[in-house]
This record gives structure tokens, C-alpha cells and sequence, in this order.
């Protein structure tokens, strides 16, 4: 089996020409994310994404043309030639390099996995042989001649959160958000990041380490018929120099391991020193007003609040918003990625010696813990930036981007409002907040009220009677103040007291996006408001 790259050149007429016609059967076949579902059923489907084969493999046993596309670039199954042509251009892809001979059959050199665009758009990614899901523990020892280390993996996990978190143009008026004319990716591997930047920015950098990781992005985005980065090999900001953007996205290799055998995942920097570096050193690649958003890993230390940990990482004038979604103790975190390598499966005293490894390493960094979470900069210039640092382990909806971006929003205005003006201001309930009474069954009074969003990133937070009845009102007519002194008259509260107290909760129901301040003439202050 050959272990050469296929050959997808924009800059060659011909090759583009066969690259389309590649695109084209695959969508005349029905090889697309929704006909894969389609094909396979919801429990094949989803066993796939697990890297289990075999439902699979018994939903393709006809020999339509999407059955055959599917044995061939994600189940690693040689085909007969005479039905790999009635799917495929066979001609074009044995001449670029998708498909090899193997006697009277073929088989793929690339795993080619159907993904759909946020806007229902057809796109495939591309990876190494075994690794369209799931991680290298998958595959054995990865294609034969192939470096296992220099293994390129396709859509995760990963892949799919971070897609999900990063900004968006909010359409074409410049005032309804930021444009991202100029985007990086650090660390493509197999190019997602860099296809959904295609989609919008003029510019798109693409960086790797990995030569081939750069071979495989560069087909990612031909295939699926999107405009060509300009692909540059490199560590982190090596490779771009001076150079600044809107936008910079990385799902870097972030695992915390003690040596660098993986490129994909291993970083070759000590304990969490890759992601500190990064985020560091993103304000001077970063436009003013531009965002970084990355994945990241970092260590609990013994004696050390992680939050002060990653506060000590933001640079100067950027404002932050880092968000845990996950802790594991050292040896979860480390069973994990043994697994994640296939080391599980080597002999017993191997696995104990590598086990060994992660844990003297753990101990010799004195880390009890590590946190899985997004971190998300904004070069906003601002001496008294912005640094929200929490643990949000629940379920969010995404895409999460808009809720990103509306974040970032509520700080500025909460930076620009004192306490006269947020009691000046009208405020507007978020869509989809609802309101829970929380007590014993018959009781007079609720021991607690909830307000809940089903929206963004599905907060929840006690609030009490004035909290409760003053969000009830909030939809922007009324003055904040006016608000307050119509439930200070209802409970029997100095109404004078009620505005000095207040202020703080409704600051903390708008950070948190419960409500909304609304601009423009209706948020001017009413004669006497303040």
C-alpha cells in the first residue's frame, strides 16, 4: 500500500479540475454527513464516532455507491475496481494519488470524512488512514511507513467545541459586530479551523509543525471546495513573525505528558508551558479589537489557586474570559491519554512503566489535577481589563460563538456604567429565561426563585423576591431606578435603600447575560432618573 499523500494543487488546472470532479461524485453518491447518517442509522452512526467499525460495516454490505465510498474512506476496505468506478472518477483519483491498486482492487491513502458547514454546506476532512475518528489508540501502529508520531487526525471533539466557540462576522453591517478579515490557525492538522475561516476572512494562515499535517489541511480545503490558506510549517508564532489578525484559533497540542512522542497532542514544552506560551504571546499577533480563542489544559498545583494560575498567563491589555469544563486527577488524566495512544494494549510491564512516567511527572510538578476549558482574548487596549475565570461543567447549546461575542459586549458596558447610569438604564429579560419557584409543595413562599436559560451557555442563579420581581419587569420601557422604587412601595422598603443595594445584583444579571441593557433613544435616562 502506498503511503504517499494524494494531490490536490488549485494552482494547476488540470488538478483542480480532477479535485472537482472528485467533489462532485462524492455528492452525487450521497457521501455527505446527512447521508452517512442516513445510510449507517442513528446506532452505526454513533458507533463510528466511537471507532467502532463493525455496525458499520454491516449497514455497507450492498454495493450502491455511497456503501462503497464509505468502505473505502472510512472503513479502510478494499473495493473492486469496477465498483470503486461506478462511484468515483477512478482515473482522476488513481492519478492524484486517493486511490491505489491492489491487484483487481483499490484502496484509499486517506481517510475522507463527510462534515457539515454550519450553513448546510457539504464539506469533507481529511486525515491519516484510521484516524477520521477517535484518536491514534484506534489504528494499530497508523499506516504502514508512516511515523506514527506525524500522524494526522481528522474531526474530534475537540475539533467540533472549538469550531463551535469561535467568533463569526455578525453579517454584513460592520456595526453588528467585528469582521475577521485576517484569521490564524495555529496547529491545523487536518484544516477545520482553517475550512470555516475560508468561509468569511480574505486572509487565512495556517500553521503545523507537522509537514504533513499541512499536505492533509491543504486537501481538506481543496475537496471541499474552499479557498486555499497560505500554509506555513512551524511552532506556535514562528512562522508568521510580526505579522497581526482579527483572529487567531488553536487547538494546540495541549496534553500535559512527559515527553513529546505524539505531534498531535504532545507539545514537547513542560507541564502546561505550551498553552501559557501561547496565550502569552497571542497580544502581539492580535489586531486592536481582535480575539484569540484556543483549547487548553492546565495544571492544579499543590499550594496554588488554578484561577490565580491563569490570570498570571493573560497578557496586558487583553480582556479574558476562561472557562473550566473539566478537572481530572492525575491518574484519570493519565489513563486517558495512555489509552488515547494505544498503550493499552502493549505488554504489562510496558504499560506500568509508561503509567510510571506521567505519574513522576505529575508528582515532580507537584500537580494534583489537571483542567480541560476554552480560553478566549480581546486586545482591547483597557487599563482595567476584563478577567472572567470560571467552572462551568454543564451542558451549553452551541454554536457558542454569539454568546462569545455578547460577553465580551456586556463588559464593555458594564466598564462604562457606574451605579447612577445602571439605575438610569432600561434593561430587557433574555429570550428563553425562565423562571423556577423552588419549596416545599404547598408552601406560602418559595424558598428560593431560579432563573434558568435554555439559550447560550445555560446559566442558572438564585435571585431573591426584589432580584425575581424586578427581572419580571425589565422590558425596556421602564428605567432601572423607576423599577426599583415601584417594588421598594410594594414590599414596604426605603426605596432610597433599595437603589444603594441593588445595583450590584443587577450588574450580576447582566455579566451573566440574564439581562440585556437596551441602546439607543429608549435607553436614555428619564428626566430626574439616576
Amino acid at each position: 500500500m502506498s503511503t504517499h499523500l494524494p494531490v490536490a494543487d488549485d494552482r494547476d488546472p488540470e488538478s483542480a479540475a480532477r479535485t472537482s470532479r472528485l467533489r462532485e461524485a462524492l455528492l452525487a453518491a450521497g457521501f455527505t454527513a446527512d447521508g452517512l447518517l442516513e445510510l449507517l442509522g442513528a446506532t452505526a452512526y454513533a458507533a463510528l464516532a466511537r471507532s467502532e467499525t463493525v455496525p458499520a460495516l454491516r449497514a455497507t454490505r450492498g454495493d450502491g455507491p455511497q456503501a462503497t465510498l464509505v468502505r473505502l474512506f472510512l472503513l479502510q476496505q478494499p473495493v473492486p475496481a469496477a465498483r470503486a468506478g461506478a462511484a468515483l472518477p477512478l482515473d482522476d483519483c488513481l492519478a492524484d494519488g486517493w486511490l491505489v491498486r491492489d491487484g483487481d482492487e483499490v484502496r484509499a491513502t486517506v481517510d475522507v470524512r463527510p462534515y457539515g458547514g454550519p450553513e448546510g454546506q457539504d464539506w469533507w476532512i481529511v486525515s491519516d488512514l484510521g484516524c477520521a475518528v477517535g484518536g491514534a489508540g484506534g489504528i494499530g501502529r497508523g499506516p504502514a511507513g508512516v511515523d506514527r508520531s506525524e500522524l494526522v487526525l481528522g474531526v474530534g471533539g475537540a475539533s467540533t467545541t472549538l469550531a463551535g466557540l469561535t467568533l463569526r462576522p455578525q453579517g454584513g453591517d460592520p456595526a453588528s459586530g467585528p469582521s475577521f478579515d485576517s484569521v490564524l490557525d495555529i496547529g491545523t492538522g487536518s484544516g477545520i479551523q482553517a475550512l470555516h475561516a475560508a468561509q468569511y476572512a480574505t486572509q487565512v494562515t495556517a500553521t503545523d509543525l507537522n509537514p504533513r499535517a499541512l499536505r492533509i489541511a491543504a486537501l481538506t480545503l481543496a475537496l471541499s471546495g474552499a479557498q486555499p490558506a497560505d500554509l506555513r510549517e512551524g511552532s506556535l508564532f514562528d512562522p508568521v513573525g510580526e505579522e497581526t489578525y482579527d483572529l487567531i484559533v488553536s487547538n494546540p497540542p495541549f496534553v500535559i505528558s512527559p515527553g513529546a512522542r505524539l505531534t498531535y497532542r504532545d507539545g514537547g514544552m513542560g507541564g502546561d508551558d505550551l498553552c501559557r506560551t501561547l496565550v502569552q504571546q497571542a497580544a502581539g499577533h492580535l489586531n486592536d479589537g481582535g480575539y484569540c480563542q484556543l483549547l487548553a489544559n492546565w495544571q492544579h498545583v499543590e499550594g496554588e489557586d488554578w484561577r490565580d494560575r491563569l490570570r498570571a498567563w493573560v497578557p496586558r491589555g487583553c480582556d479574558a474570559w476562561i472557562v473550566q469544563r473539566e478537572v481530572q486527577d492525575v491518574t484519570q488524566y493519565a489513563e486517558l491519554w495512555l489509552r488515547d495512544a494505544g498503550d493499552h494494549r502493549a505488554g504489562p510491564e510496558e504499560y506500568a512503566a509508561r503509567y510510571e512516567a506521567w505519574l513522576d511527572e505529575f508528582e515532580a510538578r507537584k500537580t494534583k489535577a489537571i483542567g480541560f476549558g476554552w480560553i478566549t482574548l480581546r486586545k482591547s487596549g483597557a487599563e482595567d481589563p476584563s478577567i472572567t475565570i470560571e467552572e462551568w461543567p454543564h451542558p451549553v447549546e452551541q454554536p457558542l460563538g454569539p454568546a462569545v461575542l455578547r460577553h465580551f459586549e456586556r463588559q464593555d458596558y458594564l466598564r462604562a456604567t457606574d451605579d447612577a447610569a445602571l439605575l438610569a438604564g432600561r434593561f430587557k429579560l433574555a429570550p428563553e429565561v425562565v423562571q423556577e419557584q423552588v419549596g416545599l409543595p404547598g408552601a406560602e413562599d418559595p424558598e428560593h426563585v431560579v432563573l434558568r436559560q435554555n439559550r447560550g451557555m445555560r446559566r442558572a442563579t438564585k435571585v431573591d423576591t426584589v432580584g425575581a420581581g424586578f427581572a419580571g419587569v425589565c422590558d425596556g420601557t421602564l428605567p432601572a431606578g423607576r423599577i426599583l422604587d415601584a417594588i421598594a412601595q410594594l414590599v414596604g422598603e426605603d426605596p432610597v435603600m433599595l437603589r444603594d443595594r441593588t445595583p450590584e445584583a443587577i450588574r450580576m444579571l447582566v455579566e451573566q447575560g440574564f439581562l440585556e441593557p437596551v441602546s439607543g433613544p429608549v435607553a436614555a435616562a428619564a428626566p430626574g432618573e439616576g
